[in-house]
Order: C-alpha cells, then structure tokens, then sequence
C-alpha cells in the first residue's frame, strides 16, 4: 500500500546479512507491475512468470525463493526490501542482486523493508 503514484515497477529482494559466508540472496523478483500489491504462496521456481514478471538466481543457484536454511546457533535476520521503481527495467531473467541493485541506481522512488528472524 501507499506506493508513489509514478512508480512502474518493483524489484523484490530477500537476503541474510548473517550468512558465514557473508550476505546470502535467497530470492531476486522484478518486473512487479506496480498495480500489483501482493504476490501468492509458492510463486514458481521458474525465469519468467505471469504477467512478465522475472526472477533472478539466488546464491542456491537457482531461479526463485530459497528459503532459510541458517546453521544451528544464533538466529539469522531475512530482509525482503521492495524497491518503488520510476521506470519499467526492462530486464531479462537470471540477473543477479548485485546486479539489480546497480542498474536500479538512480531510479529508486521509495523503498520498504521487513525483517524476520529464524534460527535451527
């Protein structure tokens, strides 16, 4: 809710900052149509999906979510962040976060963020 009124698209980004390894992508999602406001359980493993919109790999090497999977101990944090985009991207399928984010530079009109914990 509460979207800019010139947005055009949005870019979906879930990941673990507490990672070994470091920052872990679970889920890359883009070319949200900005009327749309919600997305359904268990959106397909798949590039391409309904309405144009794309996925990118995850660090599992995949397309789609991965969900969390944290070694035993302490619990990790999962941020999803939504990017409000002035601009259709225009991007094809399999882009990396880092490479979103770069492209997405200087065409973010707002963003949100929701954390959740999970710990083994």
């Amino acid at each position: 809710s509460d979207a800019p009124a010139a947005a055009q698209e949005f870019v979906l980004i879930c990941d673990d900052p507490d990672a070994p390894m470091g920052t872990w992508v679970h889920w890359v999602i883009y070319a949200i149509p900005a009327g749309r406001n919600s997305l359904p359980e268990a959106v397909p493993l798949v590039p391409a999906w309904e309405a144009g919109i794309k996925q990118g790999k995850n660090d599992f090497g995949r397309f789609g979510y991965g969900g969390p999977l944290p070694p035993p101990g302490k619990p990790h944090r999962y941020f999803f962040t939504l990017y409000a985009l002035d601009k259709f991207m225009g991007f094809a399928p399999g882009m990396t976060r880092k490479a979103v984010l770069k492209a997405i530079e200087g065409h973010v009109l707002d963003k949100a963020q929701l954390m959740g914990t999970y710990k083994r």
